[in-house]
């Protein structure tokens, strides 16, 4: 099982796809610009510009435009460029793509899937920083993965490629450099199971996204002062997997949720929530949370720092948990 790169699972996962379906192909500014778009860019020259296309920088226009090849029956992939570039494109994304198969009674299919790298982490400061999946998880109708390592980005992008509903396809970009056995061969990964990335016993650590490898380092220094603690991984959070997650949880007693994205209405919200209700008699104790403060991502390193969830303070949220009274 080779090692590579979560950006080079997420090339390897577009490839195959165009191999295996000429409906599938790549739009977004620079998609084939190699010192723009370096995932994209070589997909250009194997399957040609009509299949990883450029448009222009009208984030509304082209992604109505997607919507519409949806229904023509493609399967458009759109490179948001930044998550945060979604606001200007809000109505197709909410209105239209989620809502076109329900209104109008199963006549089409919307297979979009929407790629948005989104987080902190690279000082890009409050308006290209934000990590609105929380956003998008409310709408029914649309499906949103958030990988969290290589393998996964693959299996999960092969997945919401071949789905007939829009897919939010979220990237964190801190995690592009991170490297991790992908399995060779046609493996993709199911939508709304959760996988658990450490099995433990004493406390369960819930990260989406960029948080997991955090969860995993808080983990391992959980375990020199002789603490085991469980990390899983929802992978997607629209489904979402209350039954695996709770499974783990109600298995520990004890949870913590973490995210990147901001405290207030968060993911970790709605699974805490989710989590609390079918097991209000097994928990120990209130669940923690840890995420985002509620300020904008600043520029500066350590004030970003501040503002955004860390290995200690995921550590700290478990030993409260693990110590309340």
């Amino acid at each position: 099982m080779p090692n590579i790169k979560f950006s080079e699972a997420i090339t390897e996962a577009l490839r195959e796809e165009m191999e295996r379906d000429e409906k599938v192909f790549v739009m977004g500014e620079d998609v084939s610009t190699p010192s723009v778009s370096p995932l994209t860019a070589e997909l250009a020259d194997r399957f040609g510009k009509a299949r990883v296309r450029n448009t222009p920088i009208s984030e509304l226009g082209f992604t109505g435009a997607a919507v519409g090849a949806a229904m023509a029956g493609y399967r458009p992939v759109l490179d948001m460029r930044l998550v945060d570039f979604t606001l200007v494109a809000i109505d197709p994304i909410a209105n239209q793509a989620p809502k076109l198969r329900y209104m109008l009674g199963g006549q089409v299919s919307v297979p979009l899937v929407i790629r948005t790298p989104q987080g902190g982490g690279v000082q890009n400061g409050p308006t290209h920083s934000q990590s609105l999946e929380s956003w998008f998880m409310k709408i029914p109708g649309l499906k949103v993965a958030v990988p969290s390592d290589a393998a996964d980005a693959k299996g999960l992008l092969k997945t919401a490629i071949r789905d007939d509903n829009p897919v939010i396809f979220t990237e964190y970009r801190s995690l592009y450099p991170l490297e991790g056995p992908v399995p060779e061969g046609d493996v993709a990964v199911p939508f709304g199971k959760a996988a658990v990335k450490r099995e433990g016993s004493d406390i369960t650590l819930i990260g989406v996204g960029s948080q997991v490898p955090k969860c995993m380092e808080a983990a391992e220094a959980l375990a020199a002062d002789g603490i085991s603690a469980e990390v899983i991984d929802p992978r997607t959070i629209s489904p979402l997997d209350t039954e695996g997650l709770a499974a783990s949880a109600g298995k520990t007693g004890r949870c913590v949720v973490v995210e990147e994205g901001h405290l207030h209405g968060g993911v970790g919200a709605e699974i805490a929530a989710a989590l609390q209700a079918v097991l209000f008699g097994s928990l120990k104790v209130p669940i923690e949370r840890v995420a985002a403060l509620n300020a904008p991502i600043p520029v500066q390193p350590k004030m970003e720092a501040f503002v955004l969830p860390s290995t200690e303070k995921i550590a700290a949220a478990a030993r409260i948990a693990l110590n309340y009274a």
